[in-house]
């Protein structure tokens, strides 16, 4: 397992200097501040929001509560930087620097990041007590590191980007500057395989709209998703940002980029 990853996380106000993608719990729920701050953020890659939209997707498919989330985020922090690697210590590999040698199944699965985010919570499953565990606690009884307290130091960040993609919380997601992927049919595709359904559109509960619309602002690049909307909020690629554009009515609704002329 890969241990020490670089910080990539930025506090407070982010510059912009190229594509990328930031994580903002505001308020009393913002994590690592004082009361009287408005607001956390958190910087992450494309690539990192992308893969933390997959590991969220996959543990509220499989019922696991919001705390899972937060576990399996620390735990790709530490052990990937929530990059899906193609190597790691000895026979390592994928976001959770999983072990084809120790049961984790083949390299080419481990690389397939949604069955690897269901490995990891199957396993988190079976642990006795997990749920009342600190994250570093919970993390350390799947990955069985050398290095047992070092998913502690992932826990904010973990919190607030969990809290963001699962609804928990008043958090948001958004990405900026982004190269869009081919349009296609890519979100229906991906949807139904992480989160077990592809009816995104339309009323949505306020807890379960808020987690498909920072899923589909991770993802955006990848599917090629210019625009978001959820009650009354609307994200756009040429912004980069959540801003008010009508009046609060619980409906979810994406848009996807046309291919260029």
């Amino acid at each position: 397992m890969l241990v020490g990853v670089a910080l990539l996380y930025l506090n407070g106000p982010l510059g912009r200097t190229g594509p990328g993608c930031t994580v903002r719990l505001a308020g009393a729920q913002s994590t690592g501040v004082d009361a009287d701050e408005d607001v956390t953020s958190f910087s992450l890659t494309v690539e990192q929001a992308d893969n933390a939209a997959t590991i969220a997707a996959v543990g509220t498919r499989l019922g696991m509560p919001d705390h899972a989330v937060s576990v399996a985020i620390a735990t790709a922090l530490q052990e990937s930087g929530l990059r899906n690697l193609t190597y790691g210590d000895r026979d390592s590999v994928g976001l959770f620097q999983q072990r084809p040698s120790q049961g984790w199944g083949r390299a080419d699965q481990i690389n397939d990041t949604v069955y690897a985010s269901t490995a990891f919570y199957q396993r988190l499953r079976q642990q006795r007590n997990w749920q009342r565990m600190e994250v570093t606690d919970a993390a350390q009884l799947v990955q069985r590191s050398a290095a047992p307290q070092a998913y502690a130091q992932w826990e904010p960040q973990a919190r607030a980007i969990a809290a963001a993609l699962t609804g928990e919380a008043e958090a948001t997601m958004s990405c900026h500057d982004l190269v869009l992927g081919s349009p296609g049919s890519g979100v229906v595709a991906l949807a139904g395989r992480e989160l077990g359904t592809s009816a995104l559109s339309g009323p949505q509960a306020p807890e379960r709209g808020r987690a498909l619309a920072a899923w589909l602002v991770a993802h955006s690049a990848r599917l090629s998703i210019d625009q978001v909307g959820f009650d009354g909020r609307s994200w756009t690629a040429e912004s980069g940002e959540w801003t008010a554009t009508g009046t609060p009515d619980g409906r979810l609704s994406l848009h996807i980029a046309p291919p260029p002329e």
